[in-house]
């Protein structure tokens, strides 16, 4: 239920698609004569959009959970790399076949070189279809023959290809690979989804330290207007948002202790 109604949820809470519905029911209202109505609506919207693409918006709320979490430092031996889902084209891959990466690649990218780092360690790739409606392959099968066509051998290859959320990661995968007492694991997801994530696998009683990767500002992009191409400044107001209300959402339901974890 938590997965449908976070879903459902975000569906008309995303910049982009408030704002359409805003617009839409300004029309609506002027069509019927709601001229005070009409206005707040079509203003609502645009301020929305415009917001969300041509302000630095989007890089001042993902920065500081992009700094929350940093990569440990000389890492002499590690049991085991973790690699959460949400890197490639799932719909493309189901058809096509290959290992199509999406903006989120770096988390394969950056596993194939730890593994070469590493090379005793289990490579562990979490994540099924994390959509609602579409349909596609799960991460973790499309990243099989990825890694694999990368040089990293299949029998370091643990698949847990049934999670559809990071909750769903944490569990299962320590359910997967029941992790000893004393082993270094390591978590690589995007920098900004590494506080969410660390909390969860905290939670789950899996210990990991953070590997994050896939940064999305420098951290000096400071306030101001047009910093950034108008569909990469969307895309990142559009994931600011949803990871702080996704860290809001897991702390009012108890799946996280706190609505912004950071290290311990």
């Amino acid at each position: 239920m938590f997965f449908v109604v976070s879903k459902v949820f975000w569906f008309f809470l995303q910049p982009l698609n408030l704002s359409l519905f805003l617009l839409l029911a300004g029309v609506v209202a002027l069509l019927a004569g709601w001229r005070r109505l009409a206005i707040t609506g079509c203003l609502g919207g645009f301020s929305i959009l415009a917001l969300a693409t041509w302000t630095s918006l989007g890089a001042i709320l993902l920065n500081p959970l992009e700094e929350r979490f940093q990569r440990p430092n000389l890492l002499e031996k590690v049991d085991g790399i973790v690699v959460l889902g949400g890197g490639l084209e799932g719909a493309i891959n189901l058809v096509r076949g290959g290992y199509e990466l999406n903006r989120a690649g770096d988390r394969f990218v950056e596993t194939a070189i730890l593994a070469r780092r590493f090379p005793d360690a289990k490579i562990v790739v979490s994540g099924g279809v994390g959509s609602l409606l579409l349909d596609g392959e799960g991460d973790a099968a499309t990243a099989e023959r990825l890694l694999t066509a990368l040089g990293v051998e299949p029998e370091r290859l643990v698949l847990e290809n049934d999670s559809r959320n990071t909750y769903e990661n944490a569990v299962f995968t320590k359910r997967l690979v029941s992790p000893k007492s004393g082993e270094t694991w390591l978590l690589v997801t995007s920098a900004f989804h590494m506080p969410r994530s660390m909390a969860l696998f905290r939670k789950a009683d899996f210990a990991v330290l953070p590997w994050p990767v896939d940064y999305r500002t420098s951290g000096q992009e400071g306030v101001g207007l047009l910093r950034d191409n108008p569909t990469d400044a969307l895309q990142n107001t559009t994931m600011a948002i949803r990871e702080w209300i996704g860290l809001v959402a897991y702390w009012l339901s108890g799946k996280i202790a706190s609505p912004f974890p950071g290290p311990v």
